[in-house]
């Protein structure tokens, strides 16, 4: 099936957050560093979506959704509001694919919508970080990007709070 790519705003958050904080609490419990650590709840999860209104109203963020079989499977962050002197770049962030949709395509599918959607912004520069070993570490590189450091001890794991590294990857548009 087709994976569908939307952009949410700030007014169309309510409606589709309570998904969003299902695959969010899915991919801590699964381990994902992206932030959070346990204990980690599904109003945690909500908090922090309802946190991007401003965000998303002021468009220095910008919010996507993939869906399938009209489902949300997935959400990417590109954050567009940038220092003076950085606006030629963007951030990818919040990259999440529901635990039980991944190696679906579904994460390329949304790399490939942000970078359109920076190019179309004007945008010359993405900037990223992960895990260092973590499989979206494939994701990144076979969308382009280039690893450029990794710094040891950068976030405590989700469940032990182990230290662990992490590896940043750029990507030039051309």
């Amino acid at each position: 099936m087709t994976v569908f790519i939307e952009e949410i705003s700030a007014e169309a958050l309510p409606g589709v957050s309570g998904e969003l904080a299902e695959i969010l609490l899915g991919c801590v419990k699964d381990g994902a560093s992206i932030g959070f650590v346990e204990p980690f709840e599904v109003e945690d999860a909500r908090t922090f979506w309802e946190n991007h209104v401003s965000a998303l109203k002021s468009g220095a963020k910008r919010l996507f959704i993939a869906r399938k079989n009209g489902k949300i499977v997935g959400t990417a962050q590109l954050v567009i509001g940038q220092p003076a002197n950085q606006q030629h770049r963007a951030d990818v962030s919040k990259v999440l694919v529901d635990v039980g949709a991944r190696r679906a395509g579904i994460g390329r599918a949304l790399m490939q919508h942000l970078d359109l959607v920076a190019r179309v912004a004007g945008k010359s520069l993405l900037v990223l970080d992960t895990r260092t070993g973590d499989p979206s570490e494939a994701l990144y590189l076979g969308q382009g990007f280039t690893a450029f450091g990794i710094v040891p001890g950068y976030a405590a794991h989700a469940q032990t709070g182990m230290l662990e590294d992490c590896t940043f990857f750029y990507k030039t548009l051309g």
